[in-house]
């Protein structure tokens, strides 16, 4: 999932930016830990919705390893929609069956990344998450 920027400067192109979410789309895809770690700086920091922020690969990825257990059946789809210098928002969309549950579940978010060298070092992401089929679980009153 590493992305080595080619261009001069500190600023990926916008080809360079769309490489690097496809990269993360089918390395979370295929629940590829090992090459999920590897896409995060050790110093990364990630605000994941509503769980507390957290500081460094290790804590990020053992996040993810309880995230991935209880999706089974993971499809994801992420889409590039902006960028600026090294910073680039995208918009992806998720189906899954809860492993607890058995319910087939959807998600959709977005989020920011602030790549250094190739890696994510800052992860700003929101998510929403709903039963498929559902009514909308967001509470509006």
């Amino acid at each position: 999932m590493v992305m080595r920027n080619t261009t001069a400067g500190s600023t990926m192109s916008w080809a360079e930016a769309a490489r690097l979410v496809q990269s993360v789309e089918d390395v979370f895809g295929r629940a590829d830990l090992a090459a999920i770690a590897e896409g995060f700086t050790e110093d990364a920091i990630a605000r994941f919705a509503d769980f507390p922020e957290m500081r460094g690969r290790a804590a990020i990825m053992a996040f993810l390893t309880a995230r991935f257990a209880r999706t089974q059946g993971y499809r994801l789809k992420k889409t590039l929609r902006c960028l600026t210098g090294d910073v680039l928002g995208n918009s992806w969309d998720a189906s899954w069956t809860d492993a607890k549950t058995g319910k087939r579940m959807i998600g959709r978010g977005m989020e920011f990344w602030m790549v250094r060298d190739g890696r994510i070092a800052v992860w700003d992401a929101t998510f929403n998450a709903w039963e498929e089929g559902g009514p909308p679980i967001t509470p509006v009153v």
